[in-house]
């Protein structure tokens, strides 16, 4: 028996290191993934409400996955250390469920990106028409066209039959130059045409979402998948402290 413990010493050194390794990989990965959290909820929070008009769960979900993820990325890299079998088993078990989670998520997303194309027209379209230049959807609105440097849902002409029109014209935040953009400018359907932003916002933010949905989606089954590799050496792992009955120091 001797023997035969003495030559699976480096098999297991081996995986216990490249395990350690792994769990410091997922470990990162859930403090980026609690950051992304934070970043969405606190910066892009009233964007949203451009998309739904009921809060997103979405930040809380990414924060308490990241939160879980830290915790145990600690418990694997303890676990490995530690050289306990039901442990490790605990350990693939949870990046079974991490692997589920995010398998569904990026497939949810995948198939129901039209879905949400067509609930972030919706909730743009009456944003605009409802515009007042004072409430969190309308200051959000304002927040997307100067960024994206765009106007209206389709153009600028979206703004014609807004409420906020006869009063206000289109919003300065379609301006190409604010310096050159007057209120009476922007009131006047001729002169607003030379002065603002000729795209509109819907384009943009689709065409983002169609051109790069293939490369989030490759991400999100890259990084899903990824956890089968940490599931694999958990498991074996613990089948090779179990069979040769090792202890690791």
């Amino acid at each position: 028996m001797a023997p035969r413990r003495f030559e699976t010493k480096p098999v297991i050194f081996c995986l216990k290191t490249l395990v350690l390794l792994y769990s410091f990989i997922f470990w990162v990965s859930g403090v980026v993934l609690l950051s992304v959290g934070l970043w969405w909820k606190f910066m892009l929070g009233p964007y949203m409400l451009l998309i739904s008009s009921a809060p997103s769960n979405a930040p809380y979900v990414l924060t308490g996955t990241g939160l879980a993820i830290i915790v145990f990325g600690l418990f694997g890299c303890f676990a490995t250390c530690r050289g306990r079998p039901w442990m490790l088993r605990v350990y693939a078990v949870f990046l079974s469920a991490v692997f589920m989670t995010e398998l569904i998520a990026g497939i949810s997303g995948f198939v129901f990106r039209h879905e949400i194309k067509g609930t972030f027209l919706t909730t743009y379209s009456e944003a605009v028409m409802t515009y007042d230049g004072r409430d969190d959807r309308s200051l959000a609105v304002d927040g997307v066209q100067r960024r994206l440097q765009c106007c209206g849902v389709y153009n600028y002409t979206s703004w014609f039959s807004s409420v906020y029109f006869p009063v206000g014209g289109v919003p300065s935040s379609c301006c190409v130059s604010y310096s050159d953009c007057s209120s009476a400018d922007l009131k006047n359907t001729t002169l607003a045409a030379r002065k603002v932003h000729k795209q509109g916002c819907y384009e943009l933010v689709t065409s983002f979402i169609e051109s790069n949905m293939g490369i989030i989606a490759g991400v999100t089954f890259g990084i899903a998948f990824s956890q089968l590799i940490g599931m694999s050496l958990a498991c074996c792992l613990s089948r090779f402290i179990n069979a040769n009955q090792y202890e690791m120091v």
